[in-house]
């Protein structure tokens, strides 16, 4: 899936947010973003209804064109071996679970100053 916007953004902070914000979405495979023609361009296997409608939430937001994504050959068949790489990674190394340890309250002793 490809899908090309513009977003009114004027800055590079603005830029580095609504790179955030996207990136943030499963199945993200590529962003680009055209400061000069403000067009952020998303490629990769995600909803691309999400994608805008998180980023009119904030920004001015214009949908330019969506379809799938041209590949080449050569570039499917490894895109695919990374994705069973990534697959095979997240199978055995899921992450690490984490325990927060809380010590008992224990009560001060009464002071009192004399």
């Amino acid at each position: 899936m490809k899908l090309v916007l513009k977003v009114e953004v004027h800055d590079h902070k603005a830029k580095s947010k609504v790179m955030q914000a996207v990136s943030g979405f499963e199945g993200i495979g590529s962003l680009t973003m055209d400061m000069q023609a403000k067009k952020l361009t998303v490629s990769g296997d995600f909803d691309p209804v999400k994608v805008v409608n998180k980023l009119r939430k904030s920004w001015h937001t214009e949908i330019l064109s969506v379809g799938p994504a041209k590949e080449d050959d050569g570039k499917k068949d490894e895109g695919k071996k990374n994705e069973d790489i990534v697959k095979a990674f997240q199978t055995y190394y899921s992450p690490p679970l984490t325990y927060y340890y809380v010590p008992p309250y224990e009560e001060t002793p009464g002071c009192v100053i004399c």
